[in-house]
């Protein structure tokens, strides 16, 4: 019996009549790794068939074995909103079926679908942050990290180490776009990054000393912020361990990073003075800018690699990497001054 093909599986899921609940329509979203499904009360994600450096979706059980791991990790950020993993089967026919007794031929992550008016992206474009929410999902994530136990496996070498990866890797990429780039210069920026990891080592072998790494979100975005009561967190970086073992100080900054670059840098203090009195913590503020800078550069080198895809918006991807680099420096010059 021949598979359905992604074209089939996507027209299929688009079609309000197939899926459960009776919704009057649905809203297809195609990311990077997935598509994403939107009815009334609920969202479906249907991840592609494909590998990266960090995983191998290409098999029917590869995807299913991703989808109950996101679930599952992040049920640890949320509650009501992750509902399980749903089998997408085709019948004796070969016709498409959503959560049926049929052949699985896919797996979809299935979600409650979160009000989009209070997302903290959404909120910060309207200008009406509910600081009281805000406070108590910091207060909630910082005393989750407090409930993990520290990452022992990893050393204040390989810490640093991986940092200095990331930063280098960053830097090669942007240097393939480096004159859309302009007035910003990545190997400038690059070298300032690996001199401070370099210079302040104590800083970071400190965070390891202190038990502050560890398996975290990884991805923690205005958009992943969700101010309904209580607070959601979703979409924590489920396919790398690696890349989401970090600092705790770590996190609260990049989160912070994104906030200001949709315009909120006041909410810079308001997360970490919520974050510090609730983790009992207190990271130095060079070791956040650094953070700030490294995690600016991270999302440069991501925002230029969508150059590379079939009709990509040039104008878009090269402002947005701009925006970021000179976020990257800035943070960069605050770490060293500081």
């Amino acid at each position: 019996m021949d598979t359905p093909s992604l074209a089939e599986k996507v027209a299929f899921l688009a079609q309000a009549r197939n899926h459960p609940f009776a919704p009057t329509g649905v809203i297809v979203v195609e990311t990077h790794m997935s598509w994403v499904f939107l009815t009334d009360l609920h969202a479906y994600k249907l991840k592609k068939a494909i590998r990266t450096d960090e995983q191998d979706l290409t098999t029917v059980e590869a995807r299913e074995a991703q989808c109950r791991n996101e679930a599952a990790l992040n049920a640890r950020f949320s509650r009501g909103v992750y509902l399980g993993v749903l089998p997408l089967t085709v019948d004796t026919r070969g016709a498409l079926e959503l959560d049926r007794g049929g052949r699985p031929v896919d797996w979809l992550v299935w979600m409650r679908r979160l009000p989009a008016e209070r997302m903290l992206d959404q909120e910060i474009a309207a200008g009406r942050v509910d600081m009281g929410l805000l406070r108590e999902c910091i207060a909630n994530l910082a005393r989750f990290y407090r409930t993990l136990a520290p990452v022992a496996a990893i050393s204040a070498e390989v810490f640093r180490g991986r940092m200095a990866g990331r930063v280098v890797e960053s830097r090669d990429i942007l240097l393939r776009q480096d004159a859309g780039l302009q007035p910003f210069r990545p190997a400038e920026l690059a070298g300032r990054q690996l001199e401070f990891l370099s210079s302040r080592r104590a800083l970071f072998d400190a965070r390891i000393g202190d038990g502050r790494v560890v398996e975290a979100h990884g991805d923690l975005r205005p958009e992943h912020v969700c101010l309904e009561s209580p607070p959601q967190l979703i979409d924590c970086l489920e396919f790398s361990q690696r890349l989401r073992t970090l600092d705790a100080a770590e996190e609260m900054a990049f989160l912070a990073l994104e906030c200001e670059r949709l315009g909120a840098p006041q909410l810079h203090e308001a997360i970490f003075r919520q974050y510090c009195a609730t983790a009992g913590d207190a990271p130095p503020h060079a070791l956040v800018s650094f953070y700030k800078s490294l995690h600016a550069s991270v999302r440069a080198r991501l925002a230029v690699a969508h150059l590379d895809e079939p009709a990509a918006d040039t104008r878009k991807w090269l402002a947005r990497g701009a925006e970021y680099m000179r976020l990257a420096t800035l943070h960069v010059e605050a770490a060293i001054s500081g």
